[in-house]
């Protein structure tokens, strides 16, 4: 994390509350030097409610103050004791302006890899089973306009990620193909050979 929560509203509480300089609160919460002022002139956020970076945690008043005492100083946000556990599961998370991409990335996933599964296709482009349906059946609404495009083109996926998932999947599929019997060796389909004297006395 390299600003405060609110940051904003933590720029507030500083003005209000500290003699930093305005540059060591807009470089603190990741604003410009004039945001800073014009919350101090009352003209930015004026009705905002400051929030306190020393009660959440993000501050020391041993750090204001060292900075205080000197003007060249930079704020350090307090370190975390327990750090943010990473999101291991679940759909990923798309801005909203690639959304509209999905439909093409998921078309060509089901035409260029058909071995992946409905899983493996949502956790790549962030997408829902019933979606993935409606295109592989045709009965998405906008089905007409659909394109297949490369979901690493489109950003949506890296393509490191795209690899590891087409592996698995071939690992998968290996694993559940039904073994093939051995061919039959020819002389144990027909039997032994029949010499001439054989054939002759059989006659």
């Amino acid at each position: 994390m390299n600003q405060p929560l609110m940051p904003m509203a933590t720029a507030v509480w500083l003005v209000d509350n500290t003699a930093l300089s305005f540059r060591q609160i807009a470089e603190f919460c990741g604003l410009h030097e004039l945001e800073v002022q014009g919350i101090a002139d009352e003209q930015v956020a004026a009705n905002m409610v400051g929030q306190d970076p020393i009660a959440n945690g993000q501050l020391t008043w041993e750090e204001i103050e060292r900075c205080q005492a000197d003007s060249s100083a930079h704020l350090q946000l307090t370190e975390d004791k327990v750090p943010a556990k990473t999101r291991s599961s679940g759909a990923r998370y798309t801005p909203v302006s690639k959304r509209q991409d999905k439909p093409d990335a998921i078309a060509w996933l089901l035409r260029n890899h058909p071995e992946l599964t409905d899983a493996q296709i949502g956790r790549l482009v962030g997408t829902t089973k019933p979606t993935i349906a409606a295109i592989r059946d045709r009965t998405h609404w906008n089905i007409s306009n659909i394109k297949p495009v490369d979901p690493v083109i489109l950003g949506l996926c890296k393509q490191i990620e795209l690899d590891e998932a087409v592996r698995k999947a071939a690992v998968k599929m290996a694993k559940d193909a039904p073994e093939e019997e051995p061919p039959v060796d020819q002389e144990d389909a027909i039997g032994e050979p029949v010499s001439e004297e054989e054939a002759s006395q059989s006659n």
